[in-house]
């Protein structure tokens, strides 16, 4: 009897690990035992994404979308209705200027090297890869720079004959698959083809803002500082439109993936504006009935120190601790971690501005967008602009309000910042 126990776990264990040995063998990359049994095929890439720098995670959940007090404009803009959100990772500050000069010297830096190792930037059809070892060898000097002729000013444009790039050449060329309009039911069957985007954006930003949006004030040193001294680099950027915002988040999301593809790593999430609602619940900060993300009424802590950069009282700009924009990491961070979700810069999200969308959105991961075209109408242009800035009153800092700008149009006080869907781990 004892013999016959140990030849039945002899066996069983044999089967244990011959299971091991077979499964062991099923690893990317790894042929697959032939015994006639399902075992499953991993992709070849390594599933090592890394926390994305600079970002916090929002934890799912549900919230009340909407006004936390009464609609005091009774513009009935915004119903409250209760609404679930998957989790996200967000930038816990908005875009710098540091940061997004990242992106313009990335154009500017894959122009050059068409100019100098390739066939120019007039071709429109170009295709050319950049190698970024050579462009790691250009010495920006002023004989490099006067070789660049397609990338610079005219010389009726220059001050003192200085050889200077054209901001307005720097162009970034968007491409992506719509997978808004592919999932359209009147789609299916169409080609693929007809569903990639692409189109030229410029990139630089406008630094005329300061002195366009505000009619009889002095605001040149603004213009001519904020974007190009170094002093401002860790200030959120500013105008910026909305099809710019987009780009940078195309870009950003190409950069990541270049990096992950050279490693052997999978490819994750695409960087995005955030939705309207998942903007409004990150600000939030877990407290769903607040007005604010430190929660109800009050713009001052105990002590009597304001909480975020906006104009209190009447023209007092400076009471706050900042005459204009401050730091993008200034003042304390919500529940979440982040910073400035009310007040410094006001913040584009990636939805149409609708009056009614409230009454037909769904009540899970809810939003509504529309890319329009140039030559759509300035309605169906409207983008949602969610926080407040530096420049505004308490009432649009609530989490809750809604206003709007049109997708090409940049103002002094209307920044960014963008969100990630990653793959969940049990590690990160």
């Amino acid at each position: 009897m004892k013999g016959i126990l140990r030849n039945i776990l002899l066996i069983t264990l044999v089967v244990a690990i011959a299971s091991c040995n077979a499964f062991k063998k099923n690893k990317p990359g790894k042929g697959l035992p032939d015994n006639g049994q399902l075992m499953g095929i991993a992709p070849v890439a390594k599933p090592n994404m890394e926390r994305p720098n600079g970002m916090v995670y929002v934890p799912p959940g549900t919230f009340h979308l909407g006004p936390s007090d009464e609609d005091i404009s009774f513009s009935y803009v915004t119903r409250n209705r209760q609404v679930s959100i998957p989790g996200f990772w967000m930038d816990a500050t908005e875009i710098t200027n540091n940061e997004y000069r990242q992106f313009v010297t990335w154009v500017r830096d894959s122009l050059a090297y068409k100019i100098l190792f390739g066939q120019g930037i007039n071709k429109p059809d170009d295709t050319t890869a950049v190698d970024w070892k050579k462009v790691r060898t250009i010495k920006w000097d002023k004989a490099t720079i006067e070789k660049l002729n397609e990338l610079n000013l005219a010389p009726d444009n220059r001050l003192f004959g200085k050889v200077e790039i054209d901001p307005d050449k720097l162009v970034y060329r968007v491409e992506f698959f719509d997978l808004n309009n592919a999932a359209k039911r009147e789609n299916m069957g169409v080609p693929r083809k007809n569903f990639i985007v692409r189109r030229d954006q410029k990139v630089y930003p406008d630094t005329l803002v300061w002195m366009r949006d505000f009619t009889y004030s002095y605001n040149e040193p603004m213009t001519r500082r904020y974007f190009a001294h170094p002093s401002f680099g860790n200030y959120p950027v500013v105008g910026i439109t909305w099809k710019q915002a987009e780009a940078f988040a195309n870009w950003r999301t190409r950069y990541m993936n270049n990096y992950l593809e050279r490693k052997k790593f999978a490819t994750d999430g695409e960087y995005r504006l955030p939705t309207e609602a998942e903007w409004e619940y990150a600000a939030r900060g877990n407290r769903t009935g607040s007005m604010f993300g430190w929660g109800n009424y009050y713009l001052r802590n105990k002590k009597g120190c304001l909480l975020a950069n906006f104009k209190p009282g009447r023209g007092n700009y400076a009471e706050d601790g900042g005459f204009y924009t401050v730091r993008a990491d200034a003042y304390w961070p919500n529940e979440y971690g982040l910073y400035n979700m009310s007040g410094n810069v006001a913040e584009w999200t990636s939805s149409l501005y609708y009056e009614g969308a409230y009454n037909f959105m769904n009540d899970l991961s809810p939003d509504i967008r529309y890319d329009a075209a140039d030559s759509d109408k300035p309605r169906d242009k409207r983008k949602v602009v969610r926080g407040g800035s530096w420049k505004d009153i308490q009432y649009f800092l609530q989490a809750s309000t809604r206003t709007y700008e049109y997708q090409d149009t940049a103002k002094s006080y209307i920044g960014f910042r963008c969100v990630v869907d990653l793959t969940p781990r049990t590690k990160r």
